[in-house]
């Protein structure tokens, strides 16, 4: 198995765990992160070495990256799996299961890339690469079947793990955060570029709605390995804040919060399923975002209003992700409680459709792949 960065360390581990269950004497190794070694994973290499965005950090980390990736295709080559498993990171996976389907090993990509939300030729590389794609969303396995490509829709297992009532007393209670306090937490991404280009934006919008509506309490939830950063960004962009830092914890987060203010990616769907008002906001490079504003051909980022096909929440991007939009549409969500209530109904729907028992489909599935 390969997995990258932290959104694919909690699928895979999830995805284990389904795995296990089914094949008890199931031994998986590769390219892992914590979650995945407490499931009982062989990491070889830390998943935080593919924790790369945009083309320019891809180009800084090439030759480490290839060299990893050429190491690990000579290892499994020899060693022959039963099976590969490719957990998203789409742009390292798919030059590994190729060769190693080429040369007789069954492969499965675990998630399939966005080819509804961007233009281009990954679905031709996707048919090169794997020979089943796990789906999280119901509509992709038609679409996967019009290019040849064998798909399962087997939910998403955050559907699974997050509960369709939301425990946030309970939530609050471990954060030290007291029933009647309104919290904002703020989640700006897992990468060290996410955290460089969106942190400064969610803690100066913070620092603005905090002055318009006083007593206000945030929550930064941080990735291991990234606290200094943090705490740089904090001291030069938000003193005096009341904000508390978390270790981690960001599902704790989301369930603790009545709002969020959120880097686009896998988080939005998570805060979704803990059913919580949120601006989704996304700031990069200029370079990478004059090539990928070419790319998009839906008229929505965040992973809540694709599936929902609608703005359901804000989206501020780039240019217009500025400390003034975020803090005045932050602010908007927390003055509109009808608004709120209708957002948490279509959230809730939108998590029943989503929770299929994935652990278990997922394994079916491949048990069909083995023949098994």
């Amino acid at each position: 198995m390969v997995a990258g960065e932290a959104s694919g360390d909690l699928l895979a581990s999830l995805l284990l765990s389904g795995l296990k269950a089914r094949w008890p004497a199931l031994s998986a190794a590769g390219i892992g992160g914590p979650r995945m070694q407490a499931e009982g994973f062989d990491a070889w290499w830390p998943s935080h070495k593919l924790s790369v965005f945009g083309y320019l950090d891809a180009l800084r980390h090439y030759r480490e990256l290839v060299g990893i990736r050429n190491q690990l295709r000579d290892r499994l080559l020899v060693q022959r799996p039963d099976v590969f498993i490719g957990v998203d990171a789409p742009d390292f996976n798919f030059g590994l299961e190729q060769p190693l389907k080429a040369q007789g090993i069954r492969t499965v990509h675990f998630v399939c890339p966005s080819i509804w939300a961007w233009r281009g030729g990954r679905v031709k590389k996707l048919a090169a690469a794997a020979d089943h794609v796990l789906c999280l969303f119901p509509f992709e396995p038609a679409l996967l079947a019009e290019h040849g490509v064998a798909a399962t829709f087997v939910g998403h297992p955050m559907a699974d793990r997050i509960p369709l009532e939301v425990p946030q007393a309970e939530a609050r209670a471990a954060l030290g955060l007291a029933d009647s306090d309104t919290v904002v937490a703020l989640l700006p991404g897992s990468r060290r570029s996410e955290l460089r280009y969106i942190g400064p934006v969610l803690l100066e919008a913070a620092v603005r709605m905090d002055r318009q509506r006083p007593g206000l309490r945030f929550i930064l939830p941080v990735v291991p390995g990234l606290e200094a950063e943090v705490q740089a960004l904090v001291a030069r962009h938000a003193p005096g804040l009341d904000l508390q830092c978390l270790a981690g914890q960001s599902h704790e987060a989301l369930a603790a919060c009545d709002l969020t203010l959120i880097a686009s990616g896998t988080a939005t769907l998570e805060a979704a399923l803990f059913k919580r008002p949120m601006v989704i906001t996304y700031r990069m490079h200029w370079l990478n975002w004059q090539y990928m504003r070419h790319m998009a051909y839906l008229p929505w980022v965040g992973l809540p209003n694709i599936l929902l096909r609608d703005f359901a929440v804000p989206e501020l991007l780039q240019h217009a992700a500025t400390p003034e939009a975020l803090a005045r549409e932050g602010l908007a969500w927390l003055a509109d409680a009808p608004r709120r209530e209708r957002l948490q109904a279509r959230f809730t729907d939108l998590h029943h459709m989503l929770r299929q028992d994935t652990a278990r489909k997922a394994s079916d599935a491949i048990a069909q792949v083995l023949g098994a």
